[in-house]
């Protein structure tokens, strides 16, 4: 029996490692699609998201699969066998730092608060991706396969690339892990095509911006507003994530604002604005929800205050007129 139990929990644990490793493998081929520096640094990182998302959901255990997908990730793209060890080394422990201090700084994956919108960028993406990319571009610059020089540009686009993934990938994927399909009688239909809505007109915003020479990204700004005020974490993440695909693509393919550039000018602009997108999305989305939860808390005090104050009334009516005492039968005798 307890070898079974035994059997049964190492059983679940090892498949969740190869299944984090085979996600984290499949996000790293997507992520290479747009690589900018010798063939695996990119603008955008969406291991990192997918392996700091795999850690607040099924814990430290499954570090190996983050372990596991970064080796078959760069086991073709580094130059030596010794040098992908100390990159997967980095890119291992860069989101498991990110996943303790969130942990330290009581982080919620619900993200119904603005300190866990606030945690998620200072902790999870800007400080706990500095391992990773310190790491990483080290050991190119100490290997030979990057100058000297090139470690602050390389370390830049690794670090930002990183910290976008988390930015970006994360929030999408823990809410696609507690989303439930609403019942029909509680969205009505006009609720759905507001949602319709409000992705296409993003999308045909980007595509407008992306395809003028004029920058005309801050033109998606409303849409976003509009995601977290009417939609909360549910629309404004995947509208984020919307956003900087288009962006990323744009850049990648020298269009639009992005035309005309060199590669330290267009990352510049491009990590600015997936930044500053990444960053309006979620803390005015965490503002939002906080709102109406605090709201919704008021409201049910006041409820319970209520109640308990028509109880008192009751208790003291009762109190002062009590029902009449009935007579007895020879208390109706004559004199």
């Amino acid at each position: 029996m307890v070898h079974n139990e035994w059997l049964k929990r190492h059983g679940t644990t090892a498949v969740q490692i190869l299944v984090v490793a085979g996600v984290y493998y499949g996000g790293a081929q997507l992520g290479l699609l747009q690589e900018l520096v010798r063939g695996q640094v990119t603008p955008l990182w969406p291991p990192t998201g997918i392996a700091l998302t795999a850690l607040l959901l099924l814990g430290p255990r499954i570090w190996p699969g983050i372990a596991l997908g970064a080796f078959l990730v760069n086991v073709s793209l580094g130059p030596s066998l010794l040098v992908v060890l100390a990159i997967v080394a980095g890119n291992t422990l860069g989101p498991v730092v990110s996943y303790r201090l969130l942990g330290r700084a009581g982080f919620r994956v619900q993200m119904d608060r603005l300190r866990d919108a606030v945690a998620l960028v200072c902790l999870g993406a800007l400080t706990g991706m500095l391992v990773s990319a310190t790491v990483g571009s080290g050991v190119l610059v100490l290997s030979g396969a990057l100058t000297t020089g090139d470690f602050w540009p390389t370390w830049a686009v690794w670090w930002t690339g990183d910290a976008m993934g988390v930015l970006v990938i994360t929030p999408v994927l823990l809410l696609l892990s507690s989303a439930r399909w609403p019942p029909r009688a509680r969205v009505s239909p006009y609720r759905w095509a507001e949602a319709v809505l409000l992705a296409g007109c993003t999308l045909a915003v980007m595509l407008l911006a992306v395809s003028s020479s004029v920058n005309l990204l801050f033109l998606v700004s409303p849409c976003l507003i509009w995601a977290a005020f009417r939609f909360e974490r549910a629309g404004a993440a995947p509208c984020a994530l919307l956003v900087s695909t288009v962006a990323i693509i744009a850049a990648a393919e020298q269009s639009g604002p992005f035309a005309h550039h060199d590669l330290f000018t267009n990352m510049v602009t491009l990590q600015a604005f997936n930044g500053i997108t990444a960053l309006t999305a979620l803390l005015l989305a965490a503002v939002v929800t906080e709102r109406r939860n605090t709201h919704r808390e008021i409201q049910r005090v006041c409820a319970q205050l209520a109640e308990a104050v028509s109880r008192l009334e009751a208790d003291t009516v009762v109190g002062q007129w009590p029902p009449p005492r009935r007579k007895k039968p020879d208390d109706d005798g004559g004199t």
